[in-house]
């Protein structure tokens, strides 16, 4: 395991990330919601990625993990500002970007600020658009209402505590909705999604197939994983996806 080091982003924000040297393409790992760097697949994949002498970076956004801030007041768009700071000020040259659930929003986001930068994406269970498409479009008048007069509301999660949904993060997320404009993925990119995933559908994910464009863009449906995609099969089947990418 690499050495914890800390970066003060722009915004004034201290960011523990760690990055193991190697061979580029550099694979950049993006968390999911409430998750962190020291989770099963982004420890997985550093171990794997070091065994192949590959430069691995992961990450905690700012109100996660070891990075400094308050998860209940972070959103969409600053877990982006962290993603570019640190992409932007470590990583020369190109990346591999790998998100899970939220990451995988993380990733489609970094595809479109840094086109440039990207030559291989592969997203676990992807969650673009989930503030507006699940949460908001999930709350009921009585809970909308909530919201607006007390800025929060709690809903509950199948993989952990209750989520605490804030204005700023329903507000937040609406400027960086990617499924309403055109989405070119002008690199080779691989799709994961578990069919017993209750968090995500594979109604999602067949909806990011279809709106992206690109001329090397796979979903594949793994009958039975869950949201995690944490098990060995699971695990071997995304390195097989980076591997792919990179050919």
């Amino acid at each position: 395991m690499s050495q914890t080091a800390y970066f003060e982003t722009p915004q004034g924000r201290n960011l523990a990330y760690c990055l193991s040297a190697g061979q580029g393409p550099t694979i950049v790992f993006l968390s999911g919601l409430k998750s962190d760097m020291l989770g099963t697949k982004a420890l997985h994949l550093e171990a794997w990625a070091r065994a192949q002498g590959r430069s691995f970076l992961r990450f905690d956004y700012s109100g996660h993990g070891e990075s400094s801030g308050i998860f209940d007041e972070g959103a969409i768009g600053d877990w982006h500002e962290d993603t570019l700071a640190l992409v932007d000020a470590l990583i020369d040259g190109p990346i591999v970007a790998v998100g899970s659930s939220m990451g995988g929003w993380q990733a489609l986001l970094l595809a479109k600020a840094r086109p440039e930068r990207l030559v291989g994406l592969v997203t676990i269970a992807a969650a673009p658009d989930f503030t507006e498409d699940g949460w908001w479009a999930g709350l009921t008048e009585a809970q909308k209402t909530v919201l607006e007069a007390q800025g929060k509301v709690e809903l509950p999660s199948d993989y952990m505590e209750p989520y605490i949904v804030t204005r700023r993060m329903i507000e937040d997320g609406r400027k960086h909705l990617v499924l309403r404009t055109p989405l070119n993925l002008p690199f080779p990119t691989r799709l994961l999604q578990g069919t017993a995933d209750t968090a995500v559908s594979t109604e999602m994910a067949n909806r990011l197939l279809e709106q992206a464009t690109g001329p090397d863009i796979q979903l594949t449906l793994i009958k039975g994983a869950d949201h995690r995609f944490s098990e060995a099969d699971n695990l071997s089947m995304i390195e097989t996806a980076i591997l792919d990418v990179l050919k």
